[in-house]
């Protein structure tokens, strides 16, 4: 390279340094790009400690004007409602195009999710608290805070989006997602429940046929109830019956024996005796 060459292509260098020096920074004004650097939409990005300009126009568009013109917000954009969402948000994330909460005038990205203003040390830019955030419209959450029998959320790392995937989509050959809940399912495409509770996940030599027609739900009640071990009926029994009846027609399950004369307290705690309720390896009556 001739050294006229080298010269002149640095003092270009230098000269867009120094009118990018010059150009104001979106943080002289504005707190929010400030407290950006800690942001994952600013990752990578961040140079010395500062968010560049470039980074906040990827969703608010060129600011240009809007510095020329002193700060007028009519010269730049902000993302709001269901336009915000569908011409921003989705530019990059692709999670909310399907499904229970896909954007709508009602629910969209920015009715959950705060940019700026979120808690830093919370997950996903959501708004507030998991459950309080779900419980604007989801009534289950004030069965988890006010019900005697409940998960403990907030507790031990456990969230609504442990069971529940805000941005689930049916897939094919899959029931609808009003029944679904977007529930999140395991690896083998079994209920979240057995994600903790390990033990009752089988398989097993004798199944007990409620977990083979039903599912969990079926006995308890997974946002809190007001009976022990958060079952759907106040005693173990008027579970039971519910199945394991001698009135009804069609029956799910086998009759209890005629030695059992469930008027008798004895009889009335089925699972003093079968105790492998949720399935058994040695006992085709679930004793053992």
């Amino acid at each position: 390279m001739k050294p006229y060459t080298f010269l002149l292509l640095l003092c270009l260098a230098l000269t867009v340094r120094a009118q990018e020096a010059a150009q104001p920074s979106c943080g002289d004004c504005h707190d929010e790009a400030k407290a950006f650097v800690t942001n994952p939409h600013a990752r990578g990005a961040v140079v010395k400690g500062v968010v560049p300009n470039d980074v906040c126009t990827t969703c608010h568009g060129d600011g240009a004007e809007h510095i020329e013109s002193g700060g007028d917000k009519t010269k730049i954009t902000v993302p709001r409602g269901l336009s915000g969402a569908n011409d921003t948000c989705l530019l990059c994330h692709e999670e909310t195009r399907g499904g229970m909460h896909a954007n709508t005038n009602q629910v969209n990205c920015l009715t959950c999710h705060s940019i700026h203003k979120s808690d830093p040390r919370s997950p996903h830019l959501v708004a507030k608290p998991q459950l309080a955030l779900c419980g604007t419209c989801h009534t289950q959450a004030a069965s988890m805070r006010n019900k005697p029998f409940a998960h403990r959320l907030d507790r031990g790392g456990m969230t609504c989006s442990t069971c529940h995937d805000p941005h689930g989509r049916r897939a094919k050959g899959e029931r609808s997602l009003a029944l679904l809940g977007h529930l999140r399912t395991t690896r083998a495409g079994e209920a979240p429940c057995v994600s903790c509770h390990t033990e009752k996940r089988g398989p097993f030599v004798f199944s007990h046929g409620g977990l083979e027609t039903g599912e969990c739900t079926t006995c308890h009640e997974t946002h809190g109830s007001s009976n022990p071990k958060q079952l759907v009926r106040a005693t173990v029994q008027q579970v039971c019956i519910e199945c394991h009846s001698p009135i009804a027609a069609a029956t799910l399950g086998s009759q209890p024996p005629s030695f059992h004369n469930l008027s008798l307290p004895r009889y009335q705690n089925c699972t003093t005796c079968h105790v492998a309720v949720h399935g058994s390896n040695r006992d085709p009556q679930l004793l053992k």
